[in-house]
């Protein structure tokens, strides 16, 4: 294991960064897969999540906060890197991007500053994570992993009980899941609240009444996490942030560019600084967390960053609009894009004549899903519940998310909403430009452009120039990074380069850029 004073040896390389007066903060983020705001402090009155709405009442809730995707890998995308996954080639569910040489994760930036970062557990980016990404990214990573106390850190744990897949586990396995939980805690399924486009029938209440079960055994465990924060001590001196990922696992949810698929929860605690139980509705995109981080530790957020922080020294202007995008889920094509303000959403089908209901294999599985295609053949869905059968999508859909929280009545052919239409319309053309949007580009010819002839690139071998006790590291591939290690073995940790550093033993390093792979090691 490389020890103590080696570890410290290569944070010292990183800058000494301090933000808010002098004082270095802690950072927290407790995540969940597939969470809509279907919360007791959201309003959700069938919902039951003591832990969270605490938390809540602890710090500040936003109203308005959005995924850039409805399904996990395009929107972890975002988030890690802070850019719109279709502007750096990671907008396909489950692909393989090749991102510009400028864009590395946001992380790598906090580990610079001198940041102890680790991820328990999910990745999920549409890339391999580097070895630069983290200290350590594993079932096992956590603050206490840090060599010494004194140094800040920046810890996610993110929960997986309230994916999808859960919704539809064997008995056993959901039995195992909500163990913990009290009898009260256990949804009626009579009493579930469904949406208007959901069929009333005893399988759809079943999954609703699920889906309430995991986010309660979720809730518990982000109770764990709280306390064994303020067990060691931290809680006055961590920023806290809980987040979903996208909106419910749930048909017409996920994979969705509606509010149900991509409308969050956020609750971000601040000891001292945000107000207690206060609530927010400035407009947030997940991929605004990683420059907010950086803000918050002083660091300014990269230029190329497309995601904006909105606290600390760097917060920019509230947005007006967030942005979200669907295309290849699965095995299925697709290519839609979103805009929403506070009010009105904005959707642009751009293959419109596929209809909604395209199958695809895993999401096919859930039992909601069977039910609404039985009663569908079979002549049995009304109103609302047909939209999602329609065999051609218009080829754009607006809709007043306020007065129709469901967004359920289309707007886009009515005239008395035109000029709303236009300016929406308006918007997305202008951010499709501005992007440099590569959703237009098929799949096939996007990844021969990426990756030619469908060969990973090899970042370059880095040179290492020792003089006296420091090394200096360098890598002639444009936008790698270098990561380095004084241990031996395939279970390294290994270090950030930033900086030169003073060799205290063997030492190896190696050079990482998003998309490619890592480079043979070099020696100093």
């Amino acid at each position: 294991m490389i020890t103590r004073r080696q570890f410290a040896a290569g944070c010292a390389a990183a800058p000494a960064v301090f933000a808010q007066g002098g004082r270095r903060w802690n950072f927290l983020f407790v995540s969940c897969e597939d969470t809509s705001p279907d919360l007791g402090c959201y309003g959700d009155q069938y919902a039951s999540t003591p832990n969270i709405d605490k938390l809540a009442t602890e710090g500040l809730r936003y109203t308005h906060a959005f995924s850039t995707y409805g399904v996990c890998a395009p929107s972890r995308s975002s988030i890690i890197t802070a850019m719109y996954p279709a502007t750096i080639g990671t907008h396909h569910m489950r692909s393989q991007g090749v991102p510009p040489p400028e864009v590395k994760c946001f992380t790598e930036y906090l580990r610079a500053a001198g940041y102890y970062c680790t991820n328990n557990s999910k990745t999920d980016y549409n890339f391999a994570p580097p070895e630069t990404a983290w200290d350590e990214s594993s079932p096992r990573a956590h603050w206490r992993g840090r060599a010494s106390n004194d140094q800040p850190f920046f810890a996610v744990f993110n929960f997986v009980v309230s994916h999808e897949s859960q919704v539809r586990a064997p008995e056993e396995t959901y039995r195992k899941n909500i163990a913990r939980l009290k009898p009260e805690q256990i949804h009626d399924p009579a009493k579930a609240q469904l949406p208007p486009y959901y069929p009333d029938t005893p399988a759809v209440r079943k999954d609703w009444a699920r889906l309430h079960d995991n986010i309660s055994a979720m809730d518990a465990m982000v109770g764990d996490t709280l306390r064994e924060l303020e067990a060691d001590g931290l809680a006055g001196n961590t920023i806290v942030f809980f987040w979903g990922d996208h909106g419910r696992g749930l048909p017409r949810a996920k994979r969705w560019v509606y509010d149900s698929g991509t409308r969050v929860p956020l609750i971000i605690r601040w000891p001292g600084t945000l107000a207690a139980g206060t609530v927010t509705d400035r407009m947030v995109s997940l991929m605004d967390l990683g420059p907010t981080l950086l803000s918050l530790a002083g660091v300014a957020p990269p230029k190329h960053m497309q995601g904006q922080a909105f606290l600390g020294a760097h917060a920019g202007a509230p947005r007006e609009y967030t942005f979200m995008a669907r295309d290849r889920m699965d095995e299925t094509y697709d290519l839609i894009r979103s805009v929403r303000d506070k009010r009105y959403r904005y959707i642009r089908n751009y293959q419109a004549g596929k209809p909604y209901a395209q199958y695809i294999e895993y999401m096919d599985q859930m039992p909601t899903l069977r039910e609404m295609r039985r009663l569908n053949a079979a002549g049995q869905l009304t109103g609302a519940q047909k939209l999602f059968f329609r065999p051609e999508k218009p080829v754009e859909e607006l809709f007043d998310s306020e007065a129709d929280p469901h967004e359920v009545n289309d707007l886009a052919r009515d005239p008395k909403y035109a000029g709303i239409l236009a300016r929406m319309r308006g918007v997305h053309e202008r951010f499709m430009k501005e992007t440099g949007d590569l959703g237009l580009i098929p799949e096939d010819e996007l990844k021969e452009k990426m990756r030619p002839g469908g060969v990973f690139a090899t970042a370059a071998v880095p040179t290492a120039t020792v003089r006296g006790e420091m090394v200096t590291l360098a890598c002639e591939t444009p936008g790698a990074s270098i990561a380095y290690t004084f241990e031996a073995g395939a279970k390294a940790r290994w270090l950030l380069y930033s900086k030169p550093v003073r060799k205290t033993g063997p030492m190896r390093a190696k050079a990482c850029r998003l998309g490619y792979k890592d480079s043979p090691e070099v020696k100093a």
